[in-house]
């Protein structure tokens, strides 16, 4: 008998556990979820019970969806997945997410770091996101033109952008962005290593890698032309020549950095040329025609863990 008088009270406390834990105000948990990496937070809970649902969806929780720091590291952890990442499955997966994000940031949104999204989630951070000051996008065989000149026309505040690795957009939406973009002081353009191909072979799409852009020039002309106020600029394995080289250095008389890495078609005497009257340039990476891999080991395409079988739950799909 007191064993079991001892057992049910053994139940009782942990059922006031459980109950306190489900009861925590909203501002409380917020404390919590604050305390949390993105990760984490992705990870489970969500699904702890309807109040951690709620407080997961906070606006205050979604200013900022940053994921680079784990794309970058997962790479070296599982390597032979990699092959995933450019699957439809995987895109979709990752739109779900970033539309989600952009739902509960109530417009709120100013920084977006994510790899592998479409059209379909960009076009929605275009009409709910004007505030959004940073975008990162690199790897996205899906992100167009379409997207892009939606961005540039509705998020004005923009200032940094990363849209390395997209093959699909091209100097049209530089054109726009330059156009409506004027606070736009970082731009990267980089391209994948056509010098080593063996780093993408097995890992992304053959046509996708035989789509990369050849109009170098054209893309160079724009941010000449239309983006004076970048101070970073990076075109990496670009193909632009002596003429695009000339056009940027002319017209984006503010740049502090330039990565030409890679950029076969043009030379030291180009890149002196080019640069000698850009007075307030501290930094030029210059292209090397031996590059070793472990140069380029953070470009890679690293995709975070989490986007594996355990993102088939119903808290991450709209």
């Amino acid at each position: 008998m007191a064993d079991n008088n001892h057992r049910r009270e053994e139940e009782a406390d942990e059922s006031e556990l459980y109950s306190g834990w489900a009861d925590l105000t909203h501002e409380c948990l917020l404390n919590i979820l604050t305390r949390l990496t993105v990760e984490d937070r992705w990870r489970g809970i969500m699904l702890v019970c309807k109040s951690w649902l709620q407080a997961s969806k906070d606006p205050s929780l979604h200013s900022v969806f940053d994921l680079e720091s784990s794309f970058e590291s997962s790479f070296e952890s599982r390597p032979r997945e990699s092959f995933r990442w450019w699957t439809p499955q995987f895109e979709r997966k990752i739109d779900n997410m970033l539309r989600s994000v952009v739902n509960w940031s109530d417009g709120g949104l100013t920084k977006i770091r994510v790899r592998h999204c479409s059209d379909r989630s960009l076009s929605l951070v275009a009409q709910r996101c004007p505030n959004l000051e940073v975008l990162s996008i690199k790897s996205c065989p899906n992100v167009t033109d379409e997207s892009m000149v939606k961005i540039a026309s509705e998020c004005p505040k923009l200032q940094e952008l990363n849209i390395s690795f997209c093959y699909e957009i091209s100097h049209k939406s530089l054109l726009t962005l330059g156009r409506k973009c004027t606070n736009l002081k970082i731009l990267k353009r980089n391209f994948m290593n056509d010098l080593d191909p063996s780093r993408h072979l097995g890992i992304v799409p053959s046509d996708y890698l035989n789509a990369c852009p050849q109009d170098g020039d054209s893309e160079a002309a724009a941010i000449g032309t239309l983006m004076p106020q970048l101070l970073h600029l990076e075109l990496q394995f670009s193909k632009l020549t002596a003429k695009g080289l000339a056009l940027i250095s002319k017209g984006c008389q503010n740049l502090e950095y330039i990565d030409l890495s890679g950029c076969v078609n043009v030379t030291s005497r180009d890149i002196a040329n080019s640069t000698s009257n850009l007075t307030k340039l501290k930094t030029v990476k210059k292209p090397n025609f031996y590059i070793p891999r472990s140069a380029f080991q953070g470009e890679r395409y690293g995709h975070w863990s989490l986007y594996d079988e355990r993102f088939q739950t119903d808290a991450f799909r709209i």
